[in-house]
C-alpha cells in the first residue's frame, strides 16, 4: 500500500466503517486485567472488521476466507482498516510505563561507530561505515595512508531513509559501479551507473529490478535479472517468469538483451548471470523454488556461443567457486548433501567429470576465495571453522578463531595478500580481523565500539530432544548468575526454513533484551540447513510439523529447567519464522504468554498466489498439489487455526505496508482472526509500519521505535511493572 497516495478525510473515513459495517462485523472488547502492570490500562477496543465469505474448494473441501478483501492494498477501504489498526495498537504502546526508556537504551545501544570489513575494488579501499544513528550506512574509500573519503551516501537518497541501497557491484578494473537502491523496503529496485572516478552518474536509472545479482562483463555492460512489471498491484500481484538481460552502456534499457527466459522452456521464477573474472564464460543459473538450480555455461569469446547445460536438472545446489582458464571449480550438494567443492573443464562439463577438490564431510560447507586460496568454512553443531586450502584441494592450514561463535567473510581479489573476516557471537560483538594468508597469522584490525559489556553475560550451547526423539542444538544467553526459578523473562527465537543456518551473532538490539534481564534462547530447528541438506528436507512439505515440534520442544526444555515458565516465555520470528511462531501458538497456545509474528506466513492456503511465492513450494508444498497436500496444509496454517473461545498468547504482530515479499495481508488477516476469536483478556495487536518492506534496507531510527515496542509489549505482558 502506497500511503502517499492514499489521503483520507474524517467523512471518508466513517463512510468506509458505515460501508463494513454492512457485512458480519468484528469488534471484541479486550482488558489486560490479568497482568499485574495493567491497573490503570483501558480496555483494548478493536476496530470492526467486516466479513465478506468468499468460498474456495479444495479437492471437494470448501473453505471460507472472511477477510480475502484485505488482500487489496490498492483499496481506501484497506488503508482505513490499517490506519484504524496502527491507532489501536499505538494507544496500546503509550500506556507501557517504561517503553520510552526502553527505546532509549536502545538508542544508546545503537549509537557507536560501525565500520564494515573492507574490500578492494581499483585503487581503492572501500567500506561502509555508520556514525552511529545514521539510518542508513555510508560508503567510503582511500587510497593507502590517505584519508577516508565518502564514495556514496544513501541518507541522501531520501529525507527519512527509507530509500536504501540495497546492492553494488564494481566493474572488475573499479572504474565503473553498478548500484541498486530499494524504495520504502520494497524488492523491486532501480539501478545507477556511476564512474568512480568522478562519482558522476552515467545514464538514465534502469528500472523495475527484482531478485537480481550484477555481474560486469568487462566495462561495456552488466547482466541482471528482473520480472515482467505485474498488472494490479506491484506489491503482491504474482511474479512468475524471471528473465536475465544484458545491459550494454549508453544504450536505454528497452534495448537491453533476453539472454535468458521469456519461452515456456525457459520459464523459471529464479534467474541470474555470473561472468568469470576474466570475462571468458557466463554461467546462468535457472531455479523453479528456492532450492535447486539448472546451470548453464556461456563462452562470450565466441559470438553467438550456445549456453551449454552444465547440470539441467533442479535436483540439486551448484555454483561457481573460481575459475583458471578453462578450469571452473563449483561447489555442490550433487551427491554430497553437506557440500563438496568440484573441479571440471569448461569442455567437459558433465557431472561424470567432476572431480573433488575438498570432499564431503560429515560438516556443512561454504566456501569462498582470495589471496589464490580456498577457504572452507565449515559449520558443526550451527558454530564455526576455517580452514584454508591450495585451489588444487592441498590443506594448508586451520585458521583459529578467538572463541566458540561465527567468522565470515575471508573473500577478496586473487593478488591480495591480506583478507578479512569478522567474528562474534550472541554476548560478544563483532570484532574484524586480518588475516594474512602467507602465515596464516590474524590481526584485530577493529574492534566493536558498543556500549555493551559482554563480561557480565554468558552464552551456552544445550541440546535437547524433540517430539520424535531428535537431538536439536539451543544456544541460550543471559546474565550472568540469573536464578533458575522459573522467573526471568525470556524470548525464544527460531526460524526452520529454506536450508537457512542461524548462527550465532550479536546484536545490538538484541543486546538490549539481555541488559533488561531478559533471557534470549535460539533453537537450531529442522528445515534450516545447520546439518545439511537431510536437516532441511527433515523440516519440508509433509514434514514441517517436525519444525514446529522442535520449537515446542525447545519451549518445554527452558521451562523444565526453570529457566522461564510459560508466565514470562514469548516466541518470536519472522517471515518463515513468523509463520513458524503463528503454528506453535495455535497448537499450544496455552505454553506462551506472548507471541511476536513478523512479516509471517500465515495463509498457506494461498501464499503461493502472491508475488513469488509459489517459488517456496519446495519448503511447503502448495494447497492445489494434491488432496494430501493440501489437508496437511490447512491441519497447520495459522490463519486456518484459530479457534473461537480459547485463549491465545498476548500477541504483536509487525509486519510492513511494502512487504513486496510475504505480502501484508497475510499479517492482516490473521489479526482480524485473533481478534474475533481471541478468549480472555490478552490482547491481540497489529503493527504496520509504513514505508517499510521485509527488513533490509529499513533506517535505524525506525528499527529503534519497533525494538522499543516489541520489548515494551512483551515485559508489559509478562507483568513487569518497571525496569
Amino acid at each position: 500500500m502506497n500511503f502517499k497516495k492514499i489521503t483520507l478525510s474524517s467523512a471518508v473515513l466513517l463512510a468506509i466503517f458505515g460501508l463494513a459495517g454492512c457485512g458480519q462485523d468484528t469488534a471484541p472488547t479486550a482488558s489486560t486485567t490479568d497482568v499485574s502492570t495493567s491497573e490503570n490500562v483501558k480496555a483494548v477496543t478493536y476496530p470492526k472488521t467486516k466479513k465478506v465469505d468468499v468460498v474456495d474448494e479444495y479437492f471437494g473441501t470448501k473453505v471460507t476466507d472472511a477477510y480475502r478483501w484485505l488482500e487489496d492494498d490498492m483499496s481506501a477501504e484497506t488503508a482505513a482498516w490499517v490506519k484504524a489498526q496502527n491507532k489501536t495498537t499505538y494507544d496500546y504502546l503509550a500506556q507501557i510505563p517504561y517503553r520510552d526508556k526502553i527505546k532509549s537504551r536502545l538508542a544508546t545501544l545503537l549509537d557507536y561507530e560501525k565500520i564494515g570489513m573492507p574490500f578492494i575494488a581499483g585503487d581503492y579501499n572501500y567500506f561502509f561505515k555508520n556514525d552511529g544513528l545514521q539510518n542508513q550506512s555510508v560508503l567510503y574509500r582511500q587510497k593507502a595512508d590517505a584519508p577516508a573519503e565518502v564514495f556514496l551516501d544513501p541518507n541522501t537518497f531520501s529525507e527519512d531513509g527509507t530509500v536504501s541501497l540495497a546492492n553494488i557491484e564494481f566493474s572488475e578494473d573499479g572504474s565503473l559501479a553498478v548500484y541498486l537502491i530499494s524504495e520504502g523496503g520494497s524488492d523491486w529496485r532501480k539501478a545507477r551507473i556511476i564512474d568512480t572516478k568522478t562519482k558522476a552518474v552515467l545514464e538514465s536509472e534502469l528500472v523495475d529490478i527484482k531478485f537480481s545479482g550484477l555481474s560486469w562483463l568487462g566495462n561495456e555492460g552488466f547482466y541482471y535479472s528482473s520480472y515482467d512489471k505485474p498488472k494490479g498491484s506491484e506489491l503482491s500481484a504474482k511474479t512468475d517468469q524471471h528473465k536475465l538481460y544484458y545491459h550494454k552502456l549508453g544504450t536505454a534499457q528497452a534495448q537491453d538483451v533476453l539472454v535468458f527466459g521469456g519461452t515456456d522452456a525457459q520459464k523459471h521464477r529464479y534467474v541470474s548471470g555470473e561472468v568469470t573474472k576474466d570475462g571468458k564464460y557466463l554461467l546462468v543459473y535457472a531455479a523453479v523454488s528456492t532450492s535447486g538450480n539448472k546451470l548453464f555455461l556461456q563462452d562470450l569469446t565466441q559470438a553467438n556461443a550456445p549456453l551449454v547445460a552444465v547440470v539441467d536438472n533442479t535436483d540439486s545446489d551448484t555454483h561457481l567457486v573460481a575459475s583458471q582458464g578453462d578450469d571452473l571449480l563449483f561447489v555442490t550438494n550433487m551427491d554430497a548433501p553437506n557440500k563438496r567443492v568440484v573441479k571440471v573443464n569448461a569442455l567437459a562439463l558433465t557431472p561424470k567429470n567432476w572431480q573433488d577438490v575438498i570432499a564431503e564431510t560429515d560438516n556443512v560447507l561454504s566456501v569462498s576465495t582470495g589471496g589464490n586460496y580456498l577457504f572452507a568454512k565449515y559449520m558443526k553443531d550451527a558454530t564455526s571453522y576455517i580452514q584454508q586450502y591450495d585451489l588444487a584441494g592441498n590443506k594448508v592450514r586451520d585458521i583459529t578463531l578467538p572463541e566458540v561463535g561465527t567468522a565470515r567473510g575471508f573473500s577478496g581479489k586473487k593478488s591480495q595478500s591480506t583478507l578479512y573476516y569478522s567474528f562474534s557471537n550472541q554476548k560478544t560483538p563483532s570484532t574484524i580481523f586480518s588475516l594474512d594468508v602467507a602465515s596464516g597469522e590474524s590481526k584485530v584490525h577493529l574492534k566493536s565500539k558498543v556500549k555493551f559489556n559482554s563480561d557480565n553475560f554468558e552464552s551456552k550451547q544445550v541440546f535437547y530432544r524433540s517430539k520424535d526423539g531428535t537431538k536439536v542444538p539451543m544456544i541460550i544467553t543471559h546474565k550472568k548468575g540469573i536464578v533458575l526459578d522459573g522467573s526471568n523473562p525470556t524470548i525464544l527465537y527460531g526460524y526452520g526454513g529454506f536450508n537457512i543456518s542461524l548462527q550465532p551473532q550479536f546484536s545490538s538490539t538484541r543486546a538490549a533484551w539481555l541488559e533488561l534481564g531478559g533471557v534470549y534462547a535460539v533453537a537450531n530447528l529442522r528445515g534450516g540447513g545447520e546439518y545439511g541438506k537431510a536437516w532441511h528436507n527433515a523440516g519440508t512439505k509433509m514434514q514441517k510439523q517436525n519444525v514446529f515440534d522442535d520449537f515446542i520442544a525447545a519451549a518445554e526444555y527452558l521451562i523444565s529447567e526453570k529457566i522461564t515458565s510459560s508466565g514470562k516465555l514469548a516466541v518470536m520470528g519472522g517471515s518463515n519464522g513468523g509463520l513458524l511462531v503463528g503454528a506453535v501458538m495455535t497448537q499450544r497456545p496455552e505454553l506462551f504468554q506472548v507471541a511476536l509474528p513478523a512479516v509471517g506466513v500465515l495463509d498457506m492456503l494461498r501464499y503461493h498466489t502472491f508475488t513469488s511465492g509459489a517459488g517456496w513450494a519446495y519448503d511447503y508444498g502448495k494447497s492445489d498439489d494434491s488432496a494430501e497436500m493440501f489437508q496437511y496444509l490447512l491441519g497447520y496454517s495459522p490463519l486456518h487455526n484459530v479457534k473461537a473461545g480459547t485463549q491465545y498468547p498476548a500477541t504483536l504482530i509487525t509486519t510492513g505496508d511494502h512487504d513486496d515479499r510475504v505480502v501484508p495481508a497475510h499479517s492482516f488477516k490473521f489479526a482480524a482472526e485473533l481478534q474475533a476469536k481471541q478468549a480472555g483478556a490478552k490482547p491481540t495487536l497489529i503493527r504496520i509500519e509504513t514505508d517499510a518492506g521485509h527488513g533490509a534496507g529499513t533506517p535505524i531510527s525506525k528499527t529503534i521505535d519497533q525494538y522499543a515496542d516489541i520489548y515494551g509489549f512483551t515485559l508489559f505482558n509478562m507483568g513487569i511493572k518497571d525496569i
